[in-house]
């Protein structure tokens, strides 16, 4: 028959660095996203006005997105670190 194959087994650290890198490729997408949501909100004239609410969602996703890129950079520079150190 079939040879029995042992699970596959990642090693947790392993495992967040490779979902660091996913989460710093996927942040420029989900900032686009974010910053573009208040155009969907549009009036119901059809037009698309800013509200001071859309300017505080949009300051408030900038601040946001500044936030996890600083901790992501932190993240991703430690990776850098550990991977480039002699065993």
């Amino acid at each position: 028959m079939s040879e029995r194959r042992e699970p596959l087994f990642l090693e947790r650290e392993s495992y967040r660095q490779r979902r660091t890198i996913d989460a710093a490729r996927l942040l420029p997408l989900l900032g686009f996203l974010a910053l573009c949501l208040p155009i969907l909100w549009g009036g119901g004239d059809g037009g698309a006005r800013i509200t001071s609410v859309g300017v505080i969602y949009l300051f408030g996703a900038w601040i946001v997105l500044i936030i996890a890129a600083v901790i992501l950079a932190r993240r991703l520079r430690r990776i850098e670190a550990d991977q480039g150190a002699p065993d």
